[in-house]
């Protein structure tokens, strides 16, 4: 579950809800997913991974990508500008070394029903909006009520199981579900920003515009221009200010982000010292891009965060609605025909590694072979799995990096022919006689370099793949329309997985264009074990779920997986501080501060001019 600022995240029932309301239960200062106990106590002082002394002032000058044209996140139209989203508080917030706990923000305490079936909570009578006005439990209805009726379609899903919303008094807010089979909701509801009733009452929400909107945050825009700058000031008497989840946090007195259309000209306006921090997503990049000056010297700095994020899986994906694709010999034989070794050695400078799980770089990663916990999942569906799911550890063939995978390929033919395929006139043919060609359909240039390699070992075997590079709406409606042999997709994850799997592996998912179950996979076994994982009790038993569904998707070969990177590459002016101990799952940028002895920037060289 992904929270809301980093996206921007029956009868019976509802009659034990209603005596509920009756005689409030005490409040915690935290909630978790399965009930136990959070890291930090009540009373903690601050998060582990903060300085809570960091020193304040300076400015934060960050870049964004592509511009903006409106300062409303929550709906649909417009493109809203980037950190928005810290002039708003949220009901909670999450810590950033749990795999999910939240703690009360403008909610001192939160209650929810043993049955799941509601959630309460409870305001901080102190809570302000920045022009003083009181945050209320009116302001919470209003602002669920506006985001379902007028935000984004997303909002109507992510509260799709909330029944309603009641003010039970002015700092009391209760949400009634439609059942309790949602263990995920009340921390979902604890993601809600709280909008100002007020504010709005005279304003239409359904319009994005420039209009600089009214908040309860840490932040409050100063200035925007329009597409290209906004500026937000710390409030200096925000409300929140010394609540134990935000000491630490919050330390710079502005910050400032400038749109950049290409992010070749944002590297290079970083490096120039135009901003301040730069999150990279390119390998290449980072292994040959930085032999600058501004690193040379200092003034710019690279590290390596360790990221504790489950990473996911990517894949080169099939698309099993085609009969090509449908032997689970030929998705096998095909997988044993990428060389990731010698991909990683000359395009990516050994910069990835491998993944070899769909929940890579966590607990829920299947190792080995499987133990009595996950043993008790699989037994009853012995014989609807692949049989090697209980006789072999999964592993993706490995090579010497030299280019040359001649055991590979021979593993691979004898598979194909184990599939009634064979070579005939140096072009290999299916079972039906029918010269076997592949559709790779890509909408990035970059991935045709990665493809090229994989061609020619294809090709060896008399195996004909054709990159079919599209634009990006042409790319993205026959995605959803399922018009592609394979393409390259990303099957994300979080710490704590819950109801999202049933998009990404269930059979009713198969055939809707929206879901991310791009392979068409349809396999009841697969929808038990999703089931049983979404329904776990403990923290426990989601872990060994994972590694049972785990085990199940790798050995179907629904895809062939590509690789991962497990830390954060951070390029930073050495302005910057931070805590010498990062949060697990997230850089904390937030976190960081503006050395008291750092100079102010100098005026930075022409953001288009590169350094040799």
């Amino acid at each position: 579950m992904t929270s809301l600022r980093a996206l921007l995240t029956q009868t019976g029932g509802l009659l034990l809800a209603g005596l509920a309301c009756l005689a409030h239960a005490a409040p915690q200062h935290a909630i978790t997913l399965y009930g136990e106990a959070p890291k930090y106590p009540a009373g903690f002082q601050h998060f582990d991974y903060v300085n809570p002394d960091a020193p304040k002032g300076g400015t934060l000058r960050l870049s964004d990508s592509g511009g903006f044209d409106s300062l409303n996140p929550f709906i649909s139209k417009g493109v809203p500008a980037g950190q928005v989203s810290l002039i708003y508080d949220t009901l909670a917030t999450q810590s950033l070394d749990e795999p999910m706990t939240e703690y009360g923000l403008v909610a001192s305490g939160i209650e929810k029903a043993a049955d799941n079936s509601w959630v309460r909570f409870t305001l901080r009578p102190e809570a302000r909006f920045h022009d003083g006005h009181p945050i209320r439990a009116e302001d919470v209805v209003f602002t669920f009520n506006t985001l379902i009726k007028d935000g984004s379609p997303f909002f109507r899903s992510y509260y799709a199981d909330v029944d309603k919303v009641t003010a039970e008094d002015s700092l009391h807010v209760l949400f009634s579900f439609k059942n309790g089979d949602n263990r995920e909701l009340p921390l979902i509801l604890g993601q809600l920003p709280v909008l100002p009733k007020h504010w709005w009452a005279t304003r239409d929400f359904t319009k994005g515009n420039l209009e600089i909107p009214l908040g309860s945050g840490p932040y409050r825009v100063a200035s925007v221009q329009a597409g290209r700058s906004i500026r937000l000031e710390r409030v200096k008497d925000y409300w929140g200010k010394d609540l134990p989840v935000n000491r630490g946090f919050y330390n710079f007195d502005a910050i400032t982000s400038d749109s950049y259309r290409d992010n070749g000209v944002a590297l290079e306006a970083l490096k120039a010292g135009q901003f301040d921090y730069w999150l990279e997503t390119s390998a290449k990049n980072w292994a040959t891009a930085y032999n600058v000056a501004a690193v040379r010297d200092g003034r710019l700095i690279k590290e390596d965060i360790p990221n504790g994020n489950p990473t996911g899986m990517q894949g080169f994906i099939f698309n099993l609605r085609r009969p090509l694709f449908q032997d689970v010999r030929v998705r096998e034989g095909l997988s044993q025909l990428f060389d990731f070794e010698w991909t990683n050695k000359q395009l990516f400078n050994g910069a990835y590694h491998r993944a070899g799980s769909f929940f890579e770089n966590s607990e829920m990663a299947a190792k080995g072979l499987p133990d009595a916990a996950q043993l008790k999942i699989l037994e009853p569906l012995r014989g609807k799995v692949p049989e090697r799911v209980f006789t072999s550890a999964y592993q993706n063939p490995h090579t010497d990096a030299s280019g040359m995978i001649r055991d590979q390929q021979r593993q691979a033919y004898k598979l194909f022919l184990e599939a009634g395929w064979k070579v005939v006139d140096d072009r290999m043919v299916d079972a039906q006689g029918k010269p076997v060609s592949i559709e790779f359909l890509v909408a990035q240039p970059e991935f045709e370099r990665i493809l090229l390699p994989f061609k020619r070992n294809l090709a060896e075997l008399g195996i004909e793949l054709v990159m079919r590079r599209v634009d990006t709406s042409q790319y993205v409606n026959r995605r959803r329309s399922r018009d592609f042999d394979m393409i390259i997709g990303s099957l994300p994850q979080s710490a704590s997985p819950g109801s999202e799997q049933r998009g990404f592996f269930s059979s009713a998912a198969a055939d809707n264009p929206g879901s991310y179950n791009y392979m068409g996979l349809k396999d009841p076994a697969v929808d038990s074990l999703v089931d049983g994982l979404i329904g776990s009790g403990s923290r426990q038993a989601l872990v060994d779920h994972a590694r049972a569904l785990d085990r199940v998707l790798l050995w179907n070969y629904i895809l062939i997986p590509n690789w991962y990177i497990n830390t954060w590459r951070i390029a930073y002016s050495s302005r910057l501080g931070h805590p010498a101990v990062p949060p697990k799952y997230d850089p904390g940028m937030y976190t960081w501060w503006v050395k008291p002895d750092a100079s102010a920037p100098a005026a930075p060289a022409a953001a288009n001019k590169t350094e040799q």
